[in-house]
C-alpha cells in the first residue's frame, strides 16, 4: 500500500513539474549546418529546445500529423524523420533513397509521401509506423510534392516535363495517372488551399502548368504563356519555390525566374492581373492570413531584404532588413506574427504582422525552414 501511495505521488509530483499542453502553437526551426531542429512555441516567442540526429538538412522540409504532435522532417540524405514535439526526440527515422527534395502528408493523415531525386520516385511510409508501403519509380527526379483531396498526391517531373497524380486510397497498390507535354523543367509547384488545382512552375520556359484536379482527364493547360516576353532572363542563383501560401484571395502572387518580379495570377480568369516590381529575384512569395499583404524574399546577392506587397494596390509598402540572407517566412494561423529565418546572422526574427516591429530574435545555427503545426490542418502544405 505504501508503495502504491509513494508511486501515486511521484506521478503528481511530475505532471506538476512538466503540465500538460497542446500543440497549436509549437513549430520548428531548421539548423542545417547542425542536422537539427529546434523547437519553437509563438505564444511567448521562445525556444523550447532542439533535436539532434537528423542528417543532411541543407534542403529540409517538414509536414506534422494531423493532432500535431509529431512532425515529418524530409532530408537531403533521403532521411525521413518522425519529430515528437512534445517529449523532444525522436520517434522514427529510416534513410528511404539516396537524395530525397521533400514529401507530404496525405489527408486523412495515414499516409506519408516522400520525392526523390535518387534514385527518382515517391515512396509511401505509414504515417504512424514509418513503415514502407510502396515505391513509384519514375525514372527522373520529383519535385514540387503536395497532398491533395481524397488521398492522392500530386508532384511533377522535372526532366520528363510530366505531372503525375497518384491516389494512394489503396496505399499498397496506388493507382497512377500521367499527364504528359505539361512544358519544359518543372521545378516546383503547389495545390491551391481549396484542393482544386495544381500549379507547376516552368523552369525551361516563361509559363506555368495548372491541372484541375476535378478534371484532371483534360490534362495541363498554360497560364501566363511568355511572361518574359522574349526577354534575357537574369543568371538564377537560387529557384524560386512555390505552395499554396502564395493565394491572397482571388489572386495568386508568384515568382519570375530570372527577373525582379512578383508575378500576380487570377484565379478565376487564370489570366495575369498584374505585376510587382520588386527587390532582387524572389524565391518565396508568402501571403499573410487575411490575405491583404503578401511578403517576399530574394535569392543571392539581394537576400537581406524582406518586402510587403500591398494587394490591394499591388506595390511594396514596407522594406525589412531582418539580417543576412533571409531564407524562409512563416506565418501564425491568424498572421499576427511573422517568423523570418536569417542564416548568415545565426537569428530567427519575429515580426509584428500590423505594425511591422520587431519582437523577438531568437539565436539559431544557420536557420533555414520554419514550419508551424498549423500547416497539420491545411490542404497542400
Amino acid at each position: 500500500m505504501k508503495t502504491l501511495i509513494a508511486g501515486t505521488l511521484a506521478l503528481a509530483l511530475a505532471a506538476c513539474a512538466s503540465p500538460p499542453r497542446g500543440t497549436g502553437d509549437l513549430g520548428l526551426v531548421v539548423e542545417r549546418a547542425a542536422g537539427r531542429v529546434m523547437l519553437i512555441e509563438t505564444s511567448g516567442r521562445t525556444a523550447l529546445g532542439r533535436v539532434e540526429g537528423l542528417g543532411d538538412l541543407s534542403h529540409a522540409a517538414a509536414v506534422f500529423s494531423r493532432d500535431g504532435r509529431y512532425a515529418y522532417v524530409f532530408g537531403r540524405d533521403g532521411g525521413l524523420t518522425k519529430v515528437d514535439l512534445l517529449r523532444a526526440r525522436i520517434a522514427a527515422r529510416v534513410i528511404q533513397a539516396g537524395n530525397s527534395i521533400g514529401g507530404a502528408i496525405s489527408q486523412d493523415g495515414s499516409l506519408i509521401a516522400v520525392a526523390n531525386y535518387k534514385p527518382g520516385g515517391i515512396r509511401l511510409f505509414d504515417a504512424r509506423t514509418l513503415e514502407p508501403l510502396a515505391e513509384i519509380p519514375t525514372g527522373a527526379k520529383v519535385v514540387g510534392i503536395a497532398d491533395a483531396p481524397g488521398n492522392r498526391f500530386v508532384f511533377s517531373l522535372f526532366e520528363a516535363g510530366e505531372i503525375w497524380i497518384v491516389d494512394a486510397s489503396a496505399p499498397r497498390a496506388p493507382v497512377v495517372t500521367r499527364l504528359r507535354d505539361i512544358g519544359r523543367q518543372p521545378y516546383d509547384g503547389f495545390v491551391t488551399p481549396n484542393g482544386r488545382h495544381y500549379i507547376a512552375g516552368l523552369f525551361g520556359e516563361d509559363g506555368l502548368a495548372l491541372v484541375d484536379l476535378w478534371n484532371p482527364d483534360k490534362g495541363a493547360r498554360r497560364v501566363l504563356d511568355g511572361y518574359g516576353r522574349g526577354q534575357e532572363p537574369l543568371p538564377v542563383y537560387k529557384m524560386p519555390h512555390l505552395r499554396g501560401w502564395a493565394v491572397a484571395g482571388r489572386y495568386i502572387f508568384l515568382p519570375a525566374i530570372g527577373r525582379h518580379e512578383v508575378l500576380v495570377l487570377d484565379s478565376v480568369t487564370w489570366t495575369e492581373a498584374g505585376r510587382v516590381a520588386v527587390h532582387g529575384q524572389p524565391v518565396f512569395a508568402v501571403a499573410q492570413p487575411g490575405g491583404r499583404r503578401v511578403w517576399v524574399n530574394f535569392a543571392f546577392p539581394d537576400n537581406g531584404v524582406v518586402q510587403v506587397i500591398d494587394v490591394a494596390a499591388l506595390r511594396v509598402v514596407k522594406e525589412l532588413r531582418p539580417g543576412r540572407a533571409v531564407l524562409h517566412m512563416e506565418f501564425t494561423p491568424r498572421g499576427e506574427q511573422a517568423w523570418v529565418s536569417s542564416r548568415d546572422d545565426g537569428a530567427v526574427v519575429v515580426y509584428d504582422g500590423a505594425s511591422f516591429a520587431e519582437l523577438a530574435r531568437l539565436p539559431a545555427e544557420s536557420p533555414s525552414g520554419i514550419f508551424l503545426t498549423s500547416r497539420g490542418a491545411m490542404t497542400g502544405f
